[in-house]
């Protein structure tokens, strides 16, 4: 849920179009950010923990372990599924785009030097300082343009 006093991201004109963050807009959400991810890594690492257990004892590679076999076997294990999926659902409610627990990254789409790419934010990080373009990825990442320069919504 979104609480009232948290900043919105601007809606862009047209509606099919996700909205656009402001840095300062982005940045406004790591706190509440650190705190959904935590959960999410400490989460993260008992299921692949429990994965690990059932693909030793299985003789299968982790890679073959879906989740729903794990949980066909451990079901005990569904609330802590179902809780991450309820802190990517948050993350994504608030404009952010999940894009992996490994690395704990959240994109924002923005305007950044005339086009649309997407605000950087991995977990650790007290304040976004990369962005990369829509189709470059992780491994397109790069320091954001100097604040001076005007290349951000405002």
């Amino acid at each position: 849920m979104v609480a009232h006093d948290e900043p919105q991201p601007r809606k862009p004109a047209v509606t099919h179009e996700p909205p656009l963050f402001t840095l300062e807009e982005a940045n406004a959400f790591i706190p509440r950010l650190e705190l959904i991810m935590e959960r999410v890594q400490r989460g993260g690492i008992e299921l692949r923990r429990a994965i690990e257990v059932m693909a030793r004892k299985g003789g299968e590679p982790i890679a073959n372990i879906e989740v729903s076999q794990l949980l066909e076997r451990r079901p005990e294990l569904r609330a802590l599924v179902e809780d991450l999926d309820r802190c990517i659902a948050e993350i994504e409610a608030c404009g952010g785009h999940f894009k992996g627990l490994e690395l704990g990254l959240v994109d924002f789409p923005s305007e950044i030097e005339g086009q649309i790419g997407l605000l950087c934010w991995q977990y650790g990080e007290k304040e976004i300082t990369h962005w990369h373009p829509l189709d470059g990825g992780f491994a397109g990442r790069q320091p954001l343009p100097s604040a001076g320069g005007g290349g951000f919504l405002q």
